[in-house]
Formats: structure tokens, C-alpha cells, sequence
């Protein structure tokens, strides 16, 4: 089979593969929508993957072999197909960590660990655990994102533990920081505050929620979330963006008490500093999460409900569409450069 896969630190490239053989808990996946995704890019210039290993983790698929213990799933099921596709059987999962089943981030498997979805197979392990069969008449664009922007950006407004009234700040308005906006509408946030600069996210930040915009190029976002909140600062932050120094960015923005939140994977292997006052030395109870996106087959099942019950339109999102399995390298390429029109890109492999 063809894959777009990591070849060697800042190299990617199309290679053969034979296709994966189904083990008994597993399923076979023919990828028909995926999606390409900023992590995809940051894995890429870190070299962070083994080589050869082909990428892509999130996006929908048909099932097209079942290993003889699934009893869920059949050849011909059109599933969802999550970014985080824990092994179920570790004692991580009995933590309530299944994202990190087998170690420090080890669920999410695809593209890291194992092939992930830029192919024309790709092989899902845990397959009753982990692939959820897309509802009838779900819009396919939507499907496509539940397994990772959308779980990761409510994720954002979960990690952050909303209060009603709460003001709130979004750090980042691509496609997670969207979703983080519409989660934190839906936690029942007051003033949902959104920094970024790109005309179609901004837009979308107000239909998602948003009730302030702030940009960065109008000065130091810090100070004008302390200029919003009358010098009080946020009683949330929801990190989805940004470079090494939107953490303390974070940190200084919230008054005590105040609970960061991060979905934001960093591009780098150093330390990231926050400021010790700010912090209180130590002592203001400001409270720092990170999380990685919960994956599953009944988290995917209850984000597909949301969406079909109207409380949130991902396909929104969707800015770019490409076909074929050469469309993979076009999708990827246009998410590494990020053109001021972009959100995400979505290429349709088999309608």
C-alpha cells in the first residue's frame, strides 16, 4: 500500500507498505476523509517518529476486515476514527489515563508509534474500544474532525474547569482553539476572550462564542486581558497556541486562583519558564494542566451526539479540500505554511 510517512528529521515522502495484517481485537481501515494536522508538522521538524512511519491521526474510514473477538464492527462500517487509540488493557487506563496507556503519551499510537492514516489502509488496534460507527446523515467534513479537534479543543474547556460566568481566554483561534471556544460557550463561560489575527478564525471565534477578539499586533496581549478584566485578570486560560512563551503569557494574565489550561504542544525539548511573582513565588494558587485529547469509542460516540443534536458544526472549520492520495502532500504542505486563509485542510481519499 501507499503512505505519506516520516522518512528522517525535516523529510517526508510517499513509500510502500504492505498492508497490515488484522489481529484479533484489531480492524482494518480503508481512510476515505483525513484531515492534516499542525502536530503532523511539529512531528516532522522535531523528528520525533521512527522513520518510515507513515502519519496522519485523525479523520473517518470504512471498515474492511475485523479480527475474529469484534463483536461491535463489521466490513463495510464507516467509522470514526479518534486521534487517541488507547490499548485498553494497561494499567494506565485504570488511572483514568488512557491517553497515556503503555506510557507518557503512547495512546496516541497512530502516526507515532504505529502507521497512521495517510494510506490506503491503516490498522486499529482495540477496535470495539476505539472506533465509533458514524451516525446516519452525520455531515462527513464533521466527522472527519471529532477524533481530534474536536475532542481536543473541548478537552481545552474540560482540563480548565469552567465556572458559569467565568471570563475566559483562548490563546490560539486555529481549529483547536475554535473548538476550545465553542467548549467554553457550551461550560457556560461569560466573556470568552480570543486571541488571534487571522480573518477567517476571528470570524469563526464569534460564531463559535468569542466575545472579545485581541490581537497581538496591537501590543502585549497580557496587558490588554488586564486592560478587559479591570486589572483583575482571567479566572481561566485556555492555551491552543502559540510559541514557548505563552505559558507564562498564561500565568500572567490570570488573577489567583485562576486555572490554565494547556492543549498546546510546544516545538521544543528545553524548559519553558513562568514568571515566580506572577506565580505568587509559588504560592498563588494558580493551578496548570496540560492534558492530551481523550480518545475512545464512547467519547467519539457522545461529541458525534453533540454534533448531530446542533451544538456544534465543526465542518465550519474545513477551508481546503484536496483528493487522492496525492492530495496528502498538498494538505501537508499548506498546513506547514499556513496561509492567512487557512484553517484546516481536509482530503477526501475514497467518497
Amino acid at each position: 500500500m501507499k503512505g505519506y510517512a516520516f522518512i528522517e528529521k525535516g523529510k517526508i515522502d510517499f513509500i510502500e507498505k504492505p498492508i497490515p495484517v488484522c489481529g484479533d481485537n484489531d480492524a482494518l481501515v480503508k481512510p476515505t476523509v483525513i484531515a492534516a494536522c499542525s502536530s503532523d508538522v511539529h512531528s516532522v521538524h522535531m523528528g520525533i517518529c521512527p522513520p518510515n512511519t507513515i502519519l496522519g491521526h485523525e479523520g473517518i474510514g470504512i471498515v474492511t476486515e475485523v479480527g475474529k473477538n469484534v463483536t461491535t464492527l463489521k466490513p463495510g462500517d464507516h467509522v470514526i476514527i479518534p486521534a487517541v487509540t488507547p490499548d485498553w488493557k494497561t494499567k494506565e487506563v485504570q488511572y483514568g489515563m488512557h491517553q497515556h496507556s503503555g506510557g507518557m503519551l503512547k495512546g496516541i499510537n497512530l502516526s507515532s508509534y504505529a502507521d497512521g492514516l495517510f494510506a490506503e489502509y491503516c490498522l486499529i488496534r482495540d477496535a470495539d474500544m476505539n472506533l465509533a460507527i458514524i451516525p446516519e446523515g452525520m455531515d462527513l467534513k464533521s466527522a472527519a474532525l471529532i477524533g481530534d479537534m474536536v475532542t481536543t479543543g473541548f478537552h481545552g474547556a474540560e482540563l480548565a474547569d469552567i465556572n458559569f460566568g467565568d471570563t475566559v481566554v483562548v490563546i490560539g483561534i486555529g481549529p483547536v482553539g475554535l473548538m476550545a471556544v465553542a467548549g467554553a460557550k457550551l461550560r457556560g463561560a461569560g466573556r470568552i476572550l480570543a486571541v488571534g489575527t487571522r480573518p477567517k478564525c476571528v470570524e469563526l471565534a464569534k460564531e463559535y462564542g468569542a466575545t472579545d477578539i485581541i490581537s497581538y499586533k496591537k501590543g502585549n496581549i497580557v496587558e490588554q486581558v488586564l486592560e478587559l478584566t479591570n486589572g483583575q485578570g482571567a479566572d481561566r486560560v485556555i492555551i491552543a497556541g502559540g510559541g514557548n512563551e505563552v505559558l507564562n503569557q498564561a500565568v500572567l494574565m490570570t488573577r489567583p486562583g485562576a486555572t490554565i489550561s494547556n492543549i498546546n504542544m510546544y516545538e521544543t525539548l528545553d524548559n519553558l519558564p513562568i514568571s515566580c511573582p506572577a506565580w505568587g513565588f509559588g504560592m498563588a494558587h494558580k493551578t496548570i494542566k496540560g492534558g492530551l485529547c481523550p480518545g475512545g469509542r464512547v467519547r467519539m460516540e457522545a461529541l458525534a451526539n453533540m454534533v448531530m443534536a446542533g451544538r456544534v458544526d465543526p465542518s465550519k472549520m474545513v477551508t481546503h479540500e484536496f483528493k487522492g492520495i496525492e492530495g496528502i502532500a498538498e494538505a501537508y504542505k499548506i498546513m506547514e505554511e499556513k496561509p492567512a486563509d487557512l484553517i484546516k485542510p481536509l482530503v477526501w481519499l475514497n467518497d
